[in-house]
């Protein structure tokens, strides 16, 4: 088996020098050469484990972007205008122009974003650190199968070289029982 450390296989399969490898690169290199899978070396990122505020950062989220949220919510302000205005007319707690649902409302919006947004912020990290993961690993498949693919070439090669000798064999003895005015004993 030909050696895939990274100095022999940067040139190969990136077309150049080990040097400019990035370090993943190199060392999806070395596991070829050691033959181990590459899945068992990405183990998941340290940052992966949520403190207390990033899962209820990620709860908030996902209760803030849920149609269950937006269709209670719809409810809640509906409900605010028809109490001050229909049930409580005069003595509404609020009255039209909702001044404070509109507080309320301000409010919740400053809270809540900033709390979706560090959400988003982590699920955006998780993405690239999957990419990366996937990306190591569709690079070691393609250098596996480029290798299958030599090996293949390799072995029909060899297979030609070896059909070419038994035909140059088999016309040598065709031409042996061929000659003319020479008699074969049967």
């Amino acid at each position: 088996m030909p050696s895939h450390s990274p100095e022999d296989g940067a040139e190969r399969w990136f077309g150049r020098s080990a040097e400019t490898l990035q370090p993943r690169e190199r060392r999806i290199l070395e596991l070829i050469g050691l033959r181990r899978p590459i899945s068992a070396e990405l183990k998941p990122h340290p940052a992966d484990r949520a403190t207390l505020g990033d899962r209820l950062a990620d709860r908030i989220a996902e209760i803030g972007g849920s149609w269950g949220f937006i269709v209670s919510f719809l409810l809640f302000l509906l409900a605010w205008a028809g109490i001050n205005t229909v049930i409580l007319r005069s003595a509404a707690f609020d009255p039209y122009p909702f001044i404070f649902l509109n507080l309320v409302l301000s409010m919740l919006a400053a809270i809540q974003a900033p709390i979706i947004m560090m959400s988003q912020n982590r699920a955006a990290a998780r993405d690239r650190r999957e990419a990366s993961r996937d990306y190591a690993v569709n690079l070691k498949a393609e250098i596996e199968i480029i290798a299958l693919h030599d090996k293949l070439d390799r072995l029909r090669d060899l297979e030609i070289v070896e059909v070419k000798r038994l035909l140059g064999e088999i016309a040598g003895r065709l031409d042996r029982l061929e000659v003319p005015g020479r008699r074969t004993e049967t």
